[in-house]
């Protein structure tokens, strides 16, 4: 059975640290840590503070079993997601927490600056060939409207309608949205009072290909 020392030293290894480090972090003298490893400590008083510097228990320091996760400097860090609504949900929607997340579909990463975003799928041509059918915009809804510039793209919506345009703000202070596809005629829609600001976008993502989720079956040969 390993010994004390043999554990600390293996996992002091694992995690890429010196005894100097160890002692840096933990606090105990690096003369301590050394006789500690080789079998020459009068005393085991500092595990505890040994254990947290290394990122496990005491126990698992004096058994030396530990999860093999924590054997590695590198963090495991988790997405963060973010839910694609609907424009039906867009047409509704007030904050967040009004959403029924348990009718969300899918969710995609949220960048680390986005707090309360979500996505919409594209839908149409109106905004073409900046924005195509089927990519994915990233909706910030905790930015203030006060606070938007002429040519931001923004979604907004009126009564149960949501739609994302480019704001355009005229030098007399006249508000406007636009649709960035010439093509389309009327590609301007006057903001009302009826309007209501749900978020700006902030960014976009378009799969060039993305293969349909199927069940797996049991391959045959062709």
């Amino acid at each position: 059975m390993a010994t004390l020392g043999e554990n600390l030293k293996k996992i002091r290894k694992a995690k890429k640290m010196t005894q100097k480090n160890l002692a840096q972090k933990s606090g105990v003298k690096q003369s301590v840590i050394s006789d500690l490893e080789t079998g020459n400590a009068k005393t085991t008083g500092s595990i505890l503070e040994l254990a947290a510097a290394l990122g496990v228990s005491a126990e698992e320091l004096k058994k030396g079993i530990i999860d093999e996760s924590k054997l590695s400097n590198i963090e495991i860090v988790k997405p963060r997601m973010a839910p694609v609504l609907s424009w039906v949900q867009a047409g509704v929607f007030t904050n967040v927490e009004a959403v029924d997340m348990s009718q969300v579909e899918e969710w995609l990463p949220l960048p680390d600056e986005c707090e309360e975003c979500f996505y919409l799928k594209v839908q149409g041509l109106s905004n073409f060939p900046t924005f195509q059918e089927n990519d994915y915009i990233l909706v910030d809804p905790c930015v203030q409207f006060d606070d938007m510039r002429s040519g931001d793209m923004v979604v907004v919506r009126k009564f149960d309608d949501a739609t994302f345009k480019k704001l355009v703000i005229e030098t007399d202070g006249t508000k406007y949205l636009q649709a960035l596809n010439p093509e389309l005629k009327p590609n301007i829609i006057p903001l009302d009072e009826d309007c209501n600001f749900v978020g700006e976008v902030v960014d976009c993502i378009r799969y060039i290909y993305k293969s349909k989720r199927r069940s797996k079956t049991i391959k045959h040969n062709i």
